[in-house]
């Protein structure tokens, strides 16, 4: 099961790599090449995406007392998956704001000032939405631990009531063994 993560991984990792490199050719093309390398990013970013979710099956798969290191493996590639996106997008929007300017004939410096802050507004929310689905993973992960503490609760009360019991019946036995013994010592 680990070789199949590790080989998605392998997948992920060489992906992500054309992906980059893709990215940062993008600013540097024009017309027809630019928008055929923009469409290329966009599958290969849909693949990843699909590569994290078959890792993420896999994970599921593995016993809970070895998922903790995968899981924090997913954390990163998710958070590598994120920052891939963010630049693409930020990519798109340099190319978006070229064929705005080519097609008006705008020089786009007014506009700089609102890109400036769409984009410091959009990388709050990236943050905030890490942060909140940090926040989730922590919950369910504690969710997991609490329901494993319940169920070794409950066995060990199973234990404890099986001697309790046991403890009653050899009191029984002694009290007859010392009735018979009183009785003997009498005759």
């Amino acid at each position: 099961m680990s070789s199949d993560f590790e080989g998605y991984e392998q997948d992920f990792s060489v992906l992500t790599a054309e992906i980059t490199n893709r990215i940062g050719k993008v600013p540097k093309l024009l017309g027809d090449e630019k928008k055929q390398m923009v469409s290329n990013v966009e599958k290969q970013l849909e693949e990843a995406r699909e590569l994290l979710e078959q890792m993420e099956l896999e994970v599921r798969e593995i016993p809970p007392q070895s998922r903790g290191m995968y899981s924090s493996r997913m954390r990163s590639y998710k958070q590598e998956m994120e920052k891939l996106e963010a630049d693409f997008k930020r990519s798109r929007i340099a190319y978006s704001d070229e064929v705005r300017n080519e097609l008006l004939g705008d020089d786009g410096n007014s506009s700089e000032i609102q890109r400036a802050h769409l984009l410091d507004n959009t990388e709050r929310l990236e943050r905030s939405s890490r942060r909140l689905e940090a926040g989730y993973q922590i919950a369910v992960e504690t969710e997991q631990i609490g329901q494993d503490i319940l169920e070794n609760l409950s066995n060990d009360r199973e234990k404890i009531q099986r001697a309790r019991e046991r403890l009653r019946e050899t009191d029984a036995n002694l009290g007859k063994s010392s009735r018979i013994l009183t009785g003997m010592l009498r005759r």
